[in-house]
């Protein structure tokens, strides 16, 4: 949903590159959804700080979001929406 949100509004488009790049930060090169997912969980308001700093946009969740899925696409084991596990062909 983030991902439409962001589509022709600069500013929330640079707001989620910006969240995008703390994310390979903080998460590395090689990660997993669940690390992922455990970091979406433990909360966002560091996200919320970094949208705020870098777009006037109200709705920070809208670019939080789309950063979080265009990075959980690079996890070693997404596969296209679903979980691929260990022996599953891509």
């Amino acid at each position: 949903m983030g991902q439409s949100r962001t589509i022709g509004d600069p500013d929330l488009t640079d707001a989620a590159e910006a969240v995008l790049s703390e994310l390979r930060k903080r998460l590395g090169g090689a990660f997993e959804i669940a690390e992922l997912v455990d970091l979406y969980g433990s909360g966002t308001d560091w996200a919320s700080e970094i949208v705020q700093r870098h777009s006037s946009a109200t709705d920070a969740a809208y670019a939080i979001d789309a950063a979080f899925a265009r990075y959980a696409r690079q996890a070693s084991d997404f596969a296209g929406g679903r979980m691929q596990r260990v022996g599953d062909e891509a």
